[in-house]
Parts: structure tokens; C-alpha cells; sequence
């Protein structure tokens, strides 16, 4: 059987929290340190983990996941503050800005790569119904734009 985590994040001024279910802690909050985790961490900046839990059985901590995120904030934080009453980040030492850093350049490089394909794949299907030319410059114009980003 495996086991799953739920987990709670939240940003430095303790303003937000976000309730999450994943079967590598350690990963899952890799990719919210380095914003790439979800959108709402990322718009947020939550990125310190104040709790987790381990538990036997991954459909149990979906079920644990629901349930937390159905509590009042107030219940949310005490929880918390049960395990962690100085509200630290529980992963504060787990990478170093370095592999931070690192991950996420990984990451956008293969963004970028996945973006060149959706690229390819609409040049493919407009080529079959418009002027080549005109589109060839624009996919001149998307690929001057994405090495930008």
C-alpha cells in the first residue's frame, strides 16, 4: 500500500494557506519552492511548508486532503500550531538555493521545449490551410518571442 501526504503551505507573512495531497513531500514542495507547483502557490508566493501529514493509503489522504480543505482557516491554524507553534518552515533545510535554482531551470527549459512543440503542431495545421509565407513569418515572430522569455 502506498502512502500519501497531505501537506499545508503557506507564504512568509502567514496571510494565505494551501492544503495539498501528494505521494513525494519532498518533490511537491521542491516544485513549490521553485514555483512550479500550482498556480495558486505560485500567485500566493506559498512556498513554506507549517505541516504535513504521512498517511497509510493514498485514497485516505485525498480523503484527509477534502477534509482539510472543508475546515475553517481558524482550524487550519490550530493544526498547525499543534506540531509547529512557532510557525517555522518545516522544509527549510531540505535543498539549498542552488538545486532551487537549478530545478528551476530545468523546468523552464522544458517549458520552452513543450511551447516549440505547441509551435510546430499549429504550423502543421495552418500550413494545410493558409500561405505558407505568411506563416513562416509568424512563427518567426512566436520563436523571437518565446527565446525573449
Amino acid at each position: 500500500m502506498k502512502y500519501g501526504f497531505v501537506y499545508i503551505m503557506s507564504n512568509k507573512n502567514r496571510t494565505v494557506l494551501y492544503v495539498g495531497v501528494t505521494n513525494n513531500i519532498e518533490e511537491r514542495v521542491k516544485q513549490h519552492k521553485s514555483g512550479r507547483g500550482s498556480t495558486f502557490t505560485k500567485k500566493y508566493n506559498a512556498t513554506e511548508l507549517l505541516y504535513f501529514e504521512k498517511i497509510l493509503g493514498f485514497d485516505l489522504a485525498i480523503d484527509r486532503e477534502k477534509q482539510l480543505k472543508n475546515w475553517h482557516k481558524e482550524w487550519k491554524w490550530n493544526l498547525i500550531k499543534t506540531d509547529n507553534p512557532e510557525l517555522k518552515d518545516q522544509a527549510a533545510d531540505w535543498f539549498t538555493e542552488a538545486e532551487l535554482e537549478a530545478y528551476y531551470k530545468q523546468f523552464r527549459a522544458s517549458e520552452q521545449f513543450t511551447n516549440a512543440g505547441e509551435i510546430l503542431k499549429q504550423v502543421q495545421d495552418d500550413v494545410a490551410t493558409q500561405n505558407p509565407i505568411k506563416i513562416l513569418k509568424q512563427v518567426q515572430d512566436d520563436v523571437t518571442q518565446n527565446i525573449r522569455n
